[in-house]
């Protein structure tokens, strides 16, 4: 039988909070996202996230809304999920600057998160 290693998720600031009030199918997408991340692969609406290094965003559309979930891979052993956010801007599909500085601000409280747990090991 092979077992393969399932990282953990550790979810920062409101991430889960918000996640909970998307619409169900928007929710159960970004977790089999989530999920397949967990094991090491890449889901299909998973993306490099512009002007960053390991950081992927989950693109999910439901009734013309788009929302979405921001999460790194390359901090120790675990899945951080950064921020996940309806986008309000009905302008193109570049990521507002209100959400990317919640990306950065939540980004330096995980990697501090990931250097405590490296220095406990």
């Amino acid at each position: 039988m092979n077992t393969k290693e399932i990282k953990e998720i550790v979810w920062i600031g409101s991430s889960c909070e918000d996640l909970k009030t998307f619409p169900e199918m928007v929710k159960d997408e970004i977790g089999y996202a989530l999920y397949r991340a967990q094991e090491g692969k890449k889901h299909h609406k998973s993306k490099p996230l512009k002007g960053f290094n390991g950081i992927f965003e989950i693109v999910s559309s439901y009734q013309k809304d788009s929302y979405r979930a921001v999460y790194t891979v390359k901090l120790g052993n675990k899945i951080y999920v950064l921020h996940t956010f309806k986008k309000k801007s009905k302008k193109g599909i570049k990521t507002p600057k209100i959400d990317i500085e919640f990306v950065r601000k939540r980004l330096h409280k995980a990697q501090i998160l990931a250097q405590e747990e490296k220095n406990e090991e």
